[in-house]
């Protein structure tokens, strides 16, 4: 939802690539919001075989919330490491995916 915060309406396939995820992952996602209310497909003006998502007004309104509760979880969980020691995480597990061949986000 954060990804979709400042864009009118994206396609789902530009959303996956933004984030990193496959179509289906992005696709399993939305049904999720679409079913809370928090985000809505629509037909793709400049696609008409297209989607878009867009958020809800209620999705809009919730993003300052929850990504204030996901920054404070981060800070949380990671504090006990050191800068260094974040950035290191972060390459091994780049590199991790990477050697597997990992190209899609768990969403489930």
């Amino acid at each position: 939802m954060r990804a979709m915060y400042d864009e009118e309406a994206v396609a789902p396939s530009a959303l996956a690539e933004k984030m990193g995820m496959t179509k289906g992952a992005i696709s399993k996602l939305a049904d999720r919001l679409v079913e809370k209310g928090l985000v809505e497909r629509s037909s793709n003006p400049e696609d008409r075989r297209g989607l878009s998502l867009c958020l809800t007004p209620e999705g809009h309104r919730k993003i300052p919330r929850l990504a204030k509760l996901a920054d404070q979880n981060d800070a949380e969980n990671f504090a006990v490491l050191t800068t260094d020691e974040r950035e290191s995480l972060d390459r091994i597990l780049k590199a991790f995916a990477q050697r597997r061949g990992l190209k899609t986000t768990p969403v489930d």
